[in-house]
């Protein structure tokens, strides 16, 4: 009689759960940051490797520039990655970490 007998069913109801709730949203200046940071390079590195100058690489990341779509496309070449992890941070996310 020590023994306890857990088997037992119990229906599951989609009502018992709850969605998960969204923890962080990165912004795209944030994810310019974390992919560098992810790779290494300094602010003048990666100006050298997507031909933006640091100073425009510095507002990007603080979110104080507009990124555009050439902007985007140089540094997702740099980062080797789709324009997409950057432009939209908030669907790639899981993305980010693969490129270090």
């Amino acid at each position: 009689m020590g023994s306890s007998n857990l088997n037992f069913k119990r229906k599951i109801i989609r009502s018992d759960f709850k969605p998960a709730k969204q923890h962080a949203i990165l912004t795209t200046g944030e994810v310019i940051k974390k992919l560098r940071e992810l790779k290494g390079w300094t602010q003048k590195e990666l100006s050298k490797y997507c031909a933006i100058n640091a100073k425009n690489i510095s507002m990007l990341e603080n979110d104080k520039l507009e990124i555009g779509k050439k902007r985007t496309e140089q540094l997702a070449k740099a980062f080797n990655v789709h324009p997409a992890i950057i432009m939209f941070p908030e669907y790639e996310s899981k993305e980010i970490q693969k490129v270090a």
